[in-house]
């Protein structure tokens, strides 16, 4: 009896949130600054909107006794619906990057450190709907839902991005659009750096049409390198059937 072929997965591209698909400074600012004056414990929200990206407790053990960070940290996710999903704007190119992915006959997943509910809400404003939302993963944790989701792409804007994506076995993409610059995201190892979203589409598109299978498959070769672009835990990650 003959095989038959197994047909490629679909191309699957993950995407970071904060600072990669939407600019989180203004809601993020005005939930600091509630959040101080609800507690009575100076924050400087300015400062801190400098470096988004890893999770909360990070930036809240620079303002709060560390005993006390998970009470605030909870405090904060609360009151953040009401105050920081409404200010925050998509970053340019985010809507059209998705479309792109989904226009290639792939799937489109957002990965990323943020609380999943408020992550939710906030692509929900935008009308932003990837296939899939995975909170709560920062780093290399950030594998666990790629792997999971078999993601050979990985967009982000932090060099903790792109450990997440080299410990998936993904192409890290890096768009300089947050705390870390182009120089800085090439050094952690990115494979290919763009100055923001509305360079992902032609590069995309470039990369499938160079590719030996001319779709968006795994079969397509995306994970390789040369890209002529300035290139020098659980069920909560489980794709959906």
């Amino acid at each position: 009896m003959t095989a038959r072929p197994v047909p490629p997965r679909p191309l699957t591209v993950g995407f970071d949130l904060d600072m990669t698909l939407i600019d989180s400074r203004p809601g993020i600012r005005a939930c600091y600054l509630a959040l101080s004056e609800r507690t009575g414990t100076y924050v400087d929200a300015d400062l801190a909107v400098t470096r988004l990206g890893p999770p909360l407790a990070d930036e809240l053990v620079h303002w709060f006794p560390a005993e006390q960070v998970k009470a605030v940290g909870d405090l904060y996710r609360a009151m953040y619906p009401e105050i920081a999903v409404a200010p925050t704007p998509a970053l340019p190119g985010a809507r059209e990057a998705v479309a792109a992915v989904r226009r290639a006959g792939g799937r489109a997943i957002v990965v990323t450190a943020k609380h999943e509910p408020n992550a939710r809400l906030h692509l929900e404003h935008l009308g932003i709907e990837p296939d899939a939302v995975i909170g709560g993963l920062w780093a290399e944790r950030k594998a666990e839902a790629l792997r999971a989701w078999g993601a050979e792409v990985y967009v982000g804007d932090h060099v903790g991005d792109v450990r997440g994506a080299r410990a998936a076995g993904a192409l890290s993409v890096a768009v300089a659009t947050g705390p870390c610059g182009e120089a800085e995201l090439r050094e952690a190892g990115a494979d290919v750096v763009l100055a923001d979203l509305t360079e992902f589409p032609h590069w995309l598109a470039d990369r499938i049409a160079r590719s030996p299978a001319g779709d968006a498959s795994v079969s397509a070769g995306i994970p390789s390198g040369g890209d002529g672009y300035r290139e020098d835990d659980d069920e909560r990650v489980s794709p959906r059937a």
